[in-house]
């Protein structure tokens, strides 16, 4: 008698074979989905393991304070000593200035300390001034440019890279009022994103652009996060929120990175107090009504370490 030859239905689950992938600033998530940390470990854990390679996130400012650049920075100083190479576009004239003030991430967040010199000049760090551009047209292209070294590939991931525009459409750039170009420019990007072994952060002030286009740009994002200011002295809040004196400020998640499934991500918490614990490193709390004792909160980790452990550590630990 013939053997019985197996049916394989059109919705049986393909396994592929087991990703060579070994790099220790790559993890693999569920559903196949690859993950590169955004610098913040209570970040990553948050957002389900990390920022997924081929995604765009977008922050919107505050124009209150810098805290976007917090996050900017860390994402970068990430990717930078574990050798990812970085594209910076920044709106001041000289943006590789910017790259000696960042911090030390060897073994621990260090805002205090310089990133040590040879991070960035050992290897890949492109650099380009958005400020005097009449177009985005450079920055596309560059973009472009560095992309296509990272082709998409899921079964050998040999490098990742990594890149960071700062405040898209700053007023002193000659570009701020082109809001239709900044939309096809969001959108290319994402594109060419999606099919390369990269993650790309786009910070913007939201207060400047138009509350239509506005809507554009964060339906474009595939994580969407916004940072807001706590106002000085706020006796009201301060009874209401334990450690108050450390918050400098509040995350928002609006929306998380969903590659390669269809299920909805359900956060523990969409609203995050940003702190600087010892002024040294930056730890991300979910918020916590001050208790009659007046006892502290928890945070998901101890300190920002790219490499360090952590108190409560996710399944995915860079």
């Amino acid at each position: 008698m013939a053997a019985t030859k197996t049916r394989t239905s059109s919705f049986s689950r393909n396994l592929p074979a087991a990703s060579s992938a070994q790099s220790p600033e790559i993890k693999c998530g569920p559903n196949g989905t690859f993950f590169v940390s955004s610098g913040i470990p209570d970040l990553d854990k948050t957002l389900g393991g990390g920022i997924p390679l081929g995604s765009l996130v977008m922050v919107m400012e505050d124009s209150e304070a810098p805290h976007h650049m917090l996050l900017l920075r860390n994402f970068m100083s990430q990717g930078l000593v574990h050798k990812q190479p970085l594209l910076y576009a920044s709106p001041s004239k000289d943006p590789r200035g910017f790259l000696d003030n960042k911090q030390d991430f060897s073994n621990e967040f260090d805002l205090r300390r310089p990133l040590d010199r040879h991070f960035y000049t050992t290897q890949h760090v492109d650099c380009i001034s958005t400020h005097d551009l009449p177009n985005l047209a450079p920055l596309q292209e560059r973009c472009t440019s560095f992309l296509s070294h990272f082709p998409r590939s899921d079964s050998n991931i040999v490098c990742t890279g990594r890149i960071a525009i700062q405040s898209l459409c700053a007023p002193q750039c000659e570009n701020s009022s082109m809001e239709w170009e900044m939309l096809s420019f969001i959108r290319a990007l994402k594109s060419t994103v999606r099919s390369a072994n990269a993650v790309a952060i786009i910070t913007f002030p939201s207060s400047l652009v138009s509350p239509s286009f506005c809507k554009r740009w964060q339906h474009l994002a595939d994580c969407l996060v916004s940072v807001k200011a706590i106002p000085d002295e706020d006796k009201e809040l301060a009874k209401l929120l334990t450690g108050y004196q450390d918050i400098v400020g509040f995350l928002n998640i609006h929306k998380v990175s969903r590659i390669n499934t269809q299920v909805p991500a359900v956060l523990e918490a969409t609203t995050l107090s940003i702190k600087l614990q010892k002024r040294r490193y930056l730890v991300l709390e979910c918020l916590n009504q001050a208790p009659i004792d007046g006892s502290g909160g928890t945070s998901y980790g101890t300190s920002g370490s790219c490499s360090g452990s952590s108190s409560k550590s996710g399944s995915l630990n860079f």
